[in-house]
């Protein structure tokens, strides 16, 4: 199955935020707000990571032009969330979070080491993964209201990102089934990306809650909320496994084009 042909091209949006606006604590808790914001400064490198790896394959391509032009569109959707990702960190670091470490290490071993040793195939498979467990996360943000106690600024940041992952959520696999089918090349890469991300944003959101000054008993509450609330590991990770692993999956499946369509449509950015 391929939907690329009939989908509609991404289309790069550049909304204006006022993360100056932001409190430290804008999604309730610490760690409701830690998780998030863990997540968030995963983001710039690794979506510059997805275009790197969906790129190294554009001559491969240019005999589809519909694939072609998605993945031009792709490409301008993940630069500008890149961008917007790295302007809240510079919030988050006025804030008094020291980031800069973490993130060191984080593209250290992620691109400085892991890229440069992975072959394409490898690495636009990993980037498959992570579009698809990206997809499922912005579906859910749609269908259960998970950001409707957030900040306004950073819900309408975490909104727009959700629905242009869901828009071009097919592109970066649609490329690896033309250049590379292997149904082996594409479980490795989800076991590959289930592992790092899993590891890195636990590890990104331990660094800020560390650094927020909650104590350990409002911690260890807010984190039995959330597994009872808004499970991540059932609800992101399970779930993006028993899809995955279905030899005819493919993200179109996930009919959920018009949660971006009316969110988009709903801020006038559509």
């Amino acid at each position: 199955m391929n939907a690329t042909a009939t989908a509609p091209i991404p289309r790069p949006r550049a909304p204006q935020f006022r993360f100056e606006d932001v409190p430290r604590r804008w999604f309730g808790g610490a760690v409701s707000t830690h998780l998030a914001n863990g997540v968030n400064l995963l983001f710039p490198a690794g979506e510059r990571f997805f275009v790197r790896s969906v790129r190294h394959y554009m001559k491969l391509i240019e005999s589809d032009p519909a694939l072609r032009d998605q993945v031009r569109g792709f490409f301008g959707q993940e630069g500008r969330h890149a961008k917007a990702h790295e302007d809240q960190v510079v919030v988050l670091e006025a804030q008094g979070f020291k980031v800069q470490g973490f993130l060191r290490a984080y593209e250290a071993i992620a691109f400085g080491f892991l890229e440069r040793i992975m072959p394409p195939a490898a690495r636009l498979s990993a980037t498959v993964a992570c579009e698809h467990y990206t997809a499922i996360m912005a579906e859910n943000a749609f269908k259960m209201g998970l950001l409707e106690q957030a900040h306004p600024v950073m819900r309408d940041l975490l909104k727009w990102h959700a629905a242009e992952e869901i828009e071009h959520r097919s592109v970066a696999f649609d490329v690896l089934k033309k250049v590379n089918p292997s149904y082996t090349l594409r479980m490795a890469g989800l076991a590959f990306t289930t592992v790092l991300l899993a590891g890195f944003w636990t590890a990104a959101a331990i660094v800020l809650l560390v650094q927020d000054g909650a104590d350990l008993e409002e911690i260890l509450a807010e984190l039995k909320t959330a597994r009872e609330n808004h499970p991540i590991g059932k609800r992101v990770f399970a779930r993006g496994i028993r899809e995955y692993v279905r030899r005819d999956f493919h993200p179109s499946q996930n009919t959920n084009d018009g949660l971006a369509t009316d969110y988009l449509t709903s801020a006038g950015i559509a």
